[in-house]
């Protein structure tokens, strides 16, 4: 015979939110959450319940079922659940990208994490002097390090490199011709170029030479009544090779002061140590830049630095001076916690010897190719076991890069896993079900394969990495 469908459910049956307030077994969850949150998802339970019904497609049975004391408590908590996942989630970073945009960039020592939890806990003596009992300035400790560690008259900090150049532009440059290279007008990520910048903060560009060659001469030549300074901007994110001429720092301020004009340089990334004394590729420092003439110089805090978002103006006092009249270095300051962090990143620099043991971002470009193959051949059976028979690991050779456009064309030897798929698909499907772990993996997918580059996995995380990879097939 036949068998006999399931009655409809009629929307008559719903059950009244009143009466579910009143249930017993929904006492506890009100107590812990409130009546107004526990009411607010029992009504979106309840549409969600109507909204089947209308569509014929629920049941008096499941109807029933549905809000029942013990169901409706699930529902509940799984809501509430849902709610209290935040949308900032930690990850393994296995892309190869150290420094990546997406990925909230440089990570933070624990004596900067130590100093935000202090600044977020208890009241700090944020714009107060102590000593005097009066009000203070909150860039006060920052800039004292900042021009201990680089030689700088003075300093200021904003809250990115790009509202920096914005700043100084502004209070230098308004109305007023800014003459730069051709071949330096960047574009960085999220389509920000330089030109727009400009504009912004009411400068007017006045481009010179050409986008492979640019002469001493054509910046002399650009000079005039309305020039207000000469900018170099650091290319960062991409390299100009074969027929090209570039001004020199030091030649280009020696024009500049010629004409009684300041040079400010756009150093991006920016780093306050030599890189090739980690075994990493040399980067202009701030040091090098402001000894070579510049008077003024700008830098990220959350790239090679290896601190909190934060763009730093270092340089000449009374070009600092003008700045910090700027109303809109009101609008752009950072707020207590990244003032507390970038202090303690800055402390650090002050032991340079120790910095690629106590500083992430150091520590994760410094590591050698040997070391990271060694971490491979630890995690190479683990994680095999934890992937289905459609999927091969091995051991591959692999080169990072830096990132966040610090040294685009450098790659540093590296090592990690490859995975590949026998199945049309699979490595997409893999992917995914990486992203959806409890800490998300990223990799990258390139050649036909899956590639987990290791350089960002600290030692010390490889038993939680494992312990939710062995969740893969669950």
């Amino acid at each position: 015979m036949p068998r006999t469908p399931p009655a409809p459910a009629s929307a008559a049956a719903l059950p009244s939110l009143d009466r579910l307030l009143r249930l017993p077994v929904l006492s506890d969850l009100i107590e812990g959450h409130g009546r107004s949150r526990i009411t607010q998802l029992l009504r979106v339970h309840l549409q969600a319940l109507r909204e089947r019904i209308v569509a014929a497609q629920l049941s008096v049975e499941a109807l029933q079922q549905a809000i029942d004391g013990p169901a409706l408590v699930a529902a509940l908590n799984a809501a509430l659940a849902g709610d209290a996942r935040l949308d900032l989630q930690p990850m393994y970073n296995l892309t190869g990208t150290v420094l990546h945009t997406n990925l909230g960039r440089a990570l933070l020592p624990e004596t900067a994490v130590q100093a935000v939890a202090r600044a977020m806990t208890a009241p700090v003596d944020l714009e107060f002097d102590i000593s005097r009992g009066r009000r203070g300035d909150r860039d006060a400790r920052v800039q004292a390090l900042v021009c201990e560690l680089t030689g700088a008259e003075a300093a200021t900090v904003v809250n990115n490199n790009a509202a920096a150049v914005l700043l100084l532009l502004n209070s230098l440059a308004n109305r007023r011709d800014v003459v730069v290279s051709r071949g330096e007008l960047v574009e960085i990520g999220g389509a920000f170029r330089i030109p727009d910048v400009m504009r912004s903060a009411g400068a007017r560009l006045l481009e010179v030479g050409t986008t492979n060659r640019t002469h001493p001469a054509d910046f002399a030549n650009a000079i005039g009544a309305r020039t207000a300074l000469l900018m170099e901007v650091h290319a960062s994110n991409y390299a100009i090779t074969g027929f090209t001429a570039k001004v020199e720092t030091a030649k280009m301020a020696a024009i500049a002061h010629e004409h009684g004009l300041p040079l400010v340089v756009d150093l991006g990334s920016g780093s306050l140590c030599d890189l090739a004394l980690f075994g990493l590729p040399h980067e202009p420092t701030v040091q090098e830049t402001l000894a070579a003439g510049a008077d003024l110089v700008s830098f990220s805090g959350d790239k090679l630095l290896g601190g909190p978002q934060a763009g730093i103006i270092a340089g000449r006092a009374d070009l600092i001076a003008r700045i910090n009249r700027n109303p809109l270095k009101r609008a752009l300051r950072m707020d207590k916690m990244g003032l507390a962090a970038l202090e303690a990143v800055l402390a650090l620099y002050r032991e340079p010897e120790l910095l690629a043991h106590r500083l992430p971002t150091l520590r994760t470009l410094s590591r050698t190719q040997d070391d990271i193959d060694a971490q491979a051949q630890r995690l190479l059976q683990p994680m095999r076991d934890g992937l289905a028979s459609e999927h091969s690991l091995e051991r591959a050779a692999m080169h990072s890069q830096i990132g966040s456009g610090a040294q685009p064309q450098a790659q540093l030897a590296s090592a990690g896993l490859r995975v590949t798929s026998t199945r049309r698909g699979g490595l997409d499907r893999l992917a995914k079900r990486l992203r959806q772990l409890p800490q998300p993996v990223l990799g990258r997918i390139a050649d036909d394969a899956l590639w987990l580059d290791l350089r960002c996995l600290e030692p010390a995380d490889e038993a939680a990495f494992l312990a939710q990879w062995s969740t893969l097939q669950a």
